[in-house]
């Protein structure tokens, strides 16, 4: 397998780029994603024409979707006065990347599932008032040798515009998306996010900002490492789970950190605490709190401690595989996946034995959100108005 780990180090604030610098929408896959504020296929406005037929309101919304190796997701919000609300959602699970690390292209089936998912998407930001959105595929898409040619069939027989992003794109969409659940009290997160087809890693902080929006990212290293749950367990397994299994997990993915390591430098994880945003995250805070069914609300922001990550995962490799696709916190969807999660996870932990985890149930599509409502000015013209 041939390394293809990218890393960054420095210091950058997001959400900073001006919508003028943003490529033409039918250009943005093509360039690897672009400047930092994505847009809607009708054009440098950002309009889509087809928003405006048999809306169900006239509320002005932004629409985000992720097309991940995983999942399918989409978010659609307006505007309040310091963030946000959702006013619509979509999630499928396609595995888009089912067998491309073994065939190098994306099957048929399995794009077959992700158009499918991607038709009911369309049909719920045609039926909205959407300003701006901005559409994104990552790892499966960026790796297969058709993934353009996939974007092709999604526009034709969707209406939907995708833009393949680039790993550093993907890494500050997360960053920011996850900033407000950063400790303003701490030196600063290790946030990860563990995807189908890659993790990215990033030393974050957070800056306050003067729009009364959300805080800005601040971006001081990242890694992006081509390791994600579906194709750690392709190659590992994710039924039967050994701790000989999960230690060779672990052990495949901890040398593409260490750079990433090197570039934080002497670092006090007293002083950090690791913000993960993922499906493996999200699935451990709900097993950790037992919830008869999965929560956001619950999840969303919870604290872990280190030790009691430690029991969760334990608990996880001690359970049978019919348990685990049993528990109503994963499900048999995830339930080949989530041990591969955790192998990453327990990476991460080991590289940065931070006492913290906060659980994000957010990420590239807030992210997304956050860019483009910004990019808008929609919280400085929304300043002292009520949410």
């Amino acid at each position: 397998m041939v390394d293809e780990t990218q890393m960054w180090a420095g210091e950058r604030v997001t959400d900073t780029s001006a919508r003028d610098e943003r490529p033409p929408a039918r250009a943005r896959h093509r360039q690897g994603g672009g400047p930092a504020q994505g847009g809607a296929p009708a054009g440098a406005t950002g309009r889509d024409p087809r928003s405006h037929a048999r809306p169900r309101n006239n509320d002005p919304c932004y629409a985000a979707l992720d097309l991940g190796t995983n999942n399918c997701r989409l978010l659609v919000a307006r505007p309040t006065g310091s963030g946000f609300r959702v006013v619509d959602a979509f999630s499928r699970i396609v595995r888009l990347g089912e067998g491309l690390i073994g065939s190098g292209r994306l099957g048929e089936a399995a794009m077959d599932r992700a158009v499918e998912a991607l038709k009911v998407c369309a049909a719920k930001i045609e039926a909205r008032h959407i300003v701006d959105r901005r559409l994104i595929a990552t790892e499966a898409c960026r790796t297969a040798v058709n993934g353009e040619a996939f974007i092709d069939r999604v526009t034709r027989e969707t209406g939907l515009e995708l833009e393949i992003v680039d790993r550093e794109t993907e890494a500050r969409l997360a960053a920011s998306g996850c900033t407000p659940l950063v400790d303003p009290t701490s030196d600063g997160a290790v946030l990860f996010d563990i995807g189908g087809g890659s993790t990215e890693v990033v030393w974050l902080d957070r800056l306050e900002t003067r729009d009364g929006g959300p805080p800005a990212a601040v971006i001081r290293a990242w890694v992006s490492v081509p390791l994600g749950v579906v194709t750690v367990a392709e190659r590992h397994g994710g039924v039967k789970v050994t701790r000989d299994d999960f230690e060779a997990m672990v052990n495949e993915f901890t040398p593409h950190l260490a750079g990433f390591v090197s570039a934080v430098g002497p670092h006090n994880c007293g002083r950090l605490h690791l913000l993960g945003t993922s499906g493996t995250v999200t699935t451990i805070a709900g097993v950790h709190l037992d919830l008869p069914r999965y929560d956001r609300s619950q999840v969303d922001g919870t604290w872990l401690g280190a030790e009691q990550v430690r029991v969760v995962v334990d608990r996880l490799l001690a359970m049978p595989f019919a348990e685990r696709a049993a528990n109503p916190c994963i499900g048999v969807e995830r339930a080949d996946l989530v041990l591969a999660g955790c192998a990453i996870l327990e990476s991460v932990r080991r590289a940065f034995p931070c006492d913290r985890l906060r659980v994000a149930d957010r990420g590239l599509r807030e992210g997304i959100l956050v860019e483009l409502m910004r990019a808008d000015g929609v919280w400085r013209q929304r300043a002292g108005a009520p949410t």
